[in-house]
């Protein structure tokens, strides 16, 4: 048990670093605010608060998506941590912007005088080394699983959302905490508690701005994307070489979790071969795939002419 405890942990070591990091963060910010009265600090704890949460829905939604397949849903739950990662989106959004956003008003409204600024910077300096250490694992586990690919088109190809969340709530952490170490500066320079209202607005504005590049993501992911193109090649690449197949008239993919895909392809076989000849070559095109793209979860390759599949592809309108 204790070595299944460890291996997931190793295998979610994004998560679990990034959720010990913000609790005991967001502990010390919110005593920090109490102590001096800062609404950038505030703002801050309550971020680190919602990161929190959103690991640990993240850590459940991962848990959920690992059940087997059933009767009621034959290609598993994997699509349910896309469903997670969106939940995450609308929290960072609702909660941590427009708490901080809402923080940030009041105290320009009503400006409270500020009080020694000596714990913030204390506690900034121990939330940028902690948030700086789990941004670090968030971008050395995110680089080894994006290979050659730019930042954000792995993003944008990435089927895991645990990952690349993770790295944009990392990044936008430590822009707020050097966005509220500026205003608690500023304020006690210009004597002027507003600009700490105005600090808190910004990292309302960062936390808004990350929440609608994750909601995007998350929504692609959550009403289905395609597989890599280098996979679909692979397919495409591996069925069309047997030498009883005419053509490949289309290769479709879904991903139904981030580790499984589901392929569909319409294969046009020689018109020589029989049926019992077909069954035995396509079992034997599903297996030589698999073992090419472990990934594969389900392969479905239905014989089709290639007239007919063009005809369905592109029907011919009344």
């Amino acid at each position: 048990m204790a070595d299944g405890l460890t291996a997931r942990i190793r295998e979610n070591i994004v998560l679990y670093g990034a959720l010990a990091a913000n609790l005991g963060i967001g502990v010390a910010k919110f005593v920090a605010a109490g102590i001096t009265g800062s609404s950038s600090m505030l703002t801050e704890g309550v971020h680190s608060c919602v990161d929190s949460g959103n690991q640990v829905l993240l850590l459940y939604g991962q848990h959920r998506a690992k059940r087997a397949p059933d009767a009621v849903h034959p290609f598993g739950y994997g699509r349910e941590l896309y469903f997670w990662a969106f939940v995450v989106a609308i929290l960072i959004f609702a909660v941590g912007a427009g708490v901080s956003i809402y923080e940030g008003y009041r105290h320009i409204i009503t400006p409270e005088p500020l009080l020694d600024p000596l714990v913030n910077y204390i506690v900034l300096g121990i939330a940028m080394a902690m948030e700086g250490a789990s941004w670090f694992i968030a971008m050395r586990e995110f680089s080894k699983a994006k290979g050659k690919a730019g930042w954000w088109r792995a993003i944008r190809q990435s089927k895991d959302p645990a990952g690349f969340i993770v790295l944009f709530e990392d990044s936008a952490a430590l822009a707020g905490l050097v966005i509220a170490g500026v205003g608690v500066w500023a304020s006690h320079y210009f004597v002027d508690p507003r600009i700490d209202g105005v600090a808190s607005i910004l990292i309302g504005l960062i936390l808004g701005l990350v929440a609608v590049l994750l909601a995007r993501e998350a929504k692609g992911l959550l009403i289905g994307e395609r597989a890599d193109p280098q996979v679909v090649e692979t397919v495409r690449d591996i069925i069309a070489r047997h030498p009883a197949v005419t053509a490949v008239n289309h290769v479709r993919t879904i991903h139904t979790a981030p580790d499984a895909i589901f392929v569909a392809a319409s294969v046009d076989f020689d018109d020589a071969i029989t049926m019992g000849a077909a069954e035995t070559l396509i079992e034997e095109l599903e297996d030589e795939l698999r073992a090419a793209v472990p990934r594969l979860s389900s392969i479905y390759i239905r014989p089709e002419k290639r007239e007919n599949a063009a005809t369905l592809a592109h029907p011919v309108q009344a």
